[in-house]
């Protein structure tokens, strides 16, 4: 059985064949008749394996997402037992101490101080963001203007199997 490389090959054999004036017209079409039989069964298998391997990245998918949720879950868990800790140790006034295994200390965050606006900011402090409107610059392309500035890409295509 040839592989798919060869198949795509052979048709190229029996374009040439067509334009050979030696060879009859049932040699062609014997040839060609081989030729899609293998092609369609080595189609088949691809589509086989295709499925299969879409179908376990189905069930890898799912199985992430339990992973994830499961994950989640645990620091939701770990977050809750830490805040409690943390409450605890505001309410009795002990902001550090170390035991044989950790230390635990209550300390300001650090990074940027957080920053609330209360009201109208004067345009001084404002930045002016120029952003292109591509719905705009597509329907004009769309519509056969000629824009310097932009153009529409070729649509790409792809093996849809059913």
């Amino acid at each position: 059985m040839s592989n798919l490389y060869q198949l795509t090959s052979n048709y190229e054999t029996v374009l040439n064949m067509i334009y050979d004036e030696e060879v009859d017209e049932q040699m062609i079409l014997d040839t060609l008749e081989a030729i899609e039989g293998e092609f369609e069964n080595k189609a088949d298998g691809y589509a086989k394996i295709i499925s299969e391997l879409r179908g376990d990245a189905e069930k890898i998918k799912a199985e992430k997402q339990r992973l994830e949720k499961r994950q989640k879950s645990i620091e939701s868990k770990a977050n809750l037992l830490k805040e409690n800790l943390y409450n605890s140790m505001k309410q009795i006034g002990k902001p550090n101490f170390k035991t044989e295994l950790f230390s635990f200390n209550i300390q300001k965050s650090g990074g940027k101080q957080a920053l609330t606006i209360d009201g109208d900011v004067p345009e001084k402090y404002t930045k002016t963001i120029i952003e292109n409107d591509t719905d705009k610059i597509r329907q004009a392309l769309e519509n056969g203007e000629k824009l310097p500035f932009a153009h529409l890409e070729p649509r790409g295509e792809s093996l849809r199997i059913k």
